[in-house]
């Protein structure tokens, strides 16, 4: 991985795609999974760090141009318990490409808490390998390319649900990013994870991604176990469990949409 990191951010707020924000599809478009980085960095600096996100819905309207992208959001309600954001962004047009909310519920200290019986996963039995993510329609360097990834011993790279742990880079050169924000790119892998047959024959893009947490993660490697699910009408879906090395913290939930390929 390089120290590369997804964007650029011009003084009036522009955010430009390097190589590592490209998607697999296209060379002038993103990957969403950086772009969600944006999103939840926009709602986290709106309410504020005494609130964690515990919920982020992104609806992908249109595609993502690596030649700029501007991130508006509003607080749409704050209290005591809870707060509600809507965060868009649009292109150099004004056009809008996403439109997104959030929740976020108050930090408390409750101390030791029961809790549903998880083993974790294992990071140090995972072996790094040559990232599956680099399947794409161009030549061009894209996202795949950019990310440390690593297997559970005896995961076979087959069609298929499958367990990946991954390491992204940054959103920004001169920042570090939140626990969530760090998260965002792999949420929006689970379709490119467990794919059912490699992108041949069959396009799986996804139309909109719901990530839940219940958990911010404490390690910069985290895996997901994804499975997906698609159909003869076209229409599929991806499920994604994320974990850190201490156990899960989210869900992530991807509508597809199953187009042929153009040979």
């Amino acid at each position: 991985m390089t120290g590369l990191a997804y964007f650029t951010e011009t003084r009036d707020g522009l955010f430009l795609g390097n190589d590592p924000a490209r998607g697999p599809w296209s060379v002038d478009h993103c990957h969403a999974g950086p772009v969600t980085g944006l999103v939840a960095r926009a709602a986290e600096a709106a309410v504020g760090p005494d609130k964690m996100l515990t919920r982020l819905t992104l609806d992908v309207l249109r595609p993502l141009p690596l030649a700029g992208l501007r991130v508006r959001s509003e607080t749409v309600r704050n209290t005591r318990t809870l707060a509600t954001t809507k965060v868009e962004v649009h292109d150099l047009d004004g056009t809008l490409c996403i439109a997104a909310t959030s929740m976020h519920l108050t930090r408390k200290e409750l101390g030791e808490v029961p809790t549903a019986p998880v083993t974790p996963l294992r990071f140090e039995d995972a072996e790094q390998g040559e990232t599956l993510l680099i399947g794409s329609l161009h030549d061009k360097p894209a996202f795949g390319n950019f990310i440390e990834m690593a297997y559970p011993k005896g995961q076979e790279l087959k069609p298929g649900p499958k367990t990946i742990w991954m390491r992204v880079p940054p959103l920004l050169a001169d920042e570090v990013p939140s626990p969530i924000q760090s998260m965002c790119a792999l949420a929006d892998c689970g379709n490119g994870i467990s794919w059912n047959e490699p992108p041949t024959r069959l396009g799986f893009m996804n139309t909109d991604l719901t990530l839940q947490v219940h958990r911010e993660p404490e390690s910069n490697w985290l895996a997901s176990e994804s499975a997906s699910h698609w159909h003869g009408t076209g229409v599929g879906m991806s499920q994604s469990i994320l974990h850190d090395t201490r156990g899960p913290v989210a869900t992530a939930l991807q509508t597809l949409v199953l187009h042929p390929l153009k040979r």
